[in-house]
């Protein structure tokens, strides 16, 4: 049984999702970021950084596991699922599983940011990011031209950008002319593990004010590399 610590944010999805993937057994604890749950002693113990999300491994003596890509690769090599155990294979799967946590998350965050929360509206880092954000989705585009999945087959490593890029237009970004990113998106999300894995904690829909006025209060629900 996995103890889950997450919030609705893409983070959190991309492990929600890997769980329903997998088939795993696992129980979900709520951790309400714009609360500052996350900065709670408790959950200190378990990821010293205060972020979600983290799980609990509680088949591997309480084992506990934070950042979302090395929670994804211990999932994966748990179950021996979602990532290849060949050493080319594995090494595909985990170089577009950093370029999601090094670039995709990191730029799309900041977009998210200056386009949706800072006080001041500044025009040179909205476009800056927006641009960059728009630049690594070209990147995935060209990548998926010649391959139906980023990795070959599908893997953790859709997963992890799926969850970001499925909110473009929370960004500000489009996605138009990336045909192939566009059908890349639509084919995850049609499956029942990725809608499902949307769903936890809680469903958030982006274009409501009630959920817009909890991502502004929280500042960081969607922001979170």
């Amino acid at each position: 049984m996995i103890d889950f610590y997450t919030w609705a944010t893409p983070n959190g999805w991309k492990i929600s999702t890997t769980l329903e993937e997998l088939g795993l057994p696992y129980t979900v604890h709520p951790i309400d970021i714009s609360k500052g749950e996350q900065k709670k002693p408790e959950f200190l113990k378990i990821n010293p950084n205060g972020r979600i999300p983290a799980i609990v491994d509680r088949e591997e003596d309480n084992f506990a596991v934070f950042e979302s890509g090395a929670i994804m690769i211990y999932l994966a090599e748990k179950t021996g699922k979602l990532m290849p155990t060949d050493r080319k294979g594995r090494s595909r799967v985990i170089q577009w599983l950093m370029f999601q946590m090094s670039g995709v998350g990191p730029m799309q965050g900041q977009a998210n940011v200056f386009f949706r929360y800072f006080p001041e509206k500044i025009p040179s880092a909205i476009q800056r990011y927006q641009n960059e954000t728009r630049r690594l989705y070209t990147v995935l585009d060209t990548r998926l031209q010649e391959s139906e999945y980023l990795a070959g087959d599908y893997s953790i490593a859709d997963i992890a950008t799926w969850a970001w890029v499925r909110a473009y237009d929370w960004a500000g970004v489009s996605v138009e002319g990336l045909t192939q990113l566009q059908r890349w998106l639509a084919a995850i999300e049609q499956r029942p593990a990725a809608q499902r894995g949307l769903k936890i904690p809680h469903e958030l829909k982006l274009g409501s004010a009630a959920d817009q006025e909890k991502l502004a209060q929280s500042g960081q629900s969607i922001v979170q590399r």
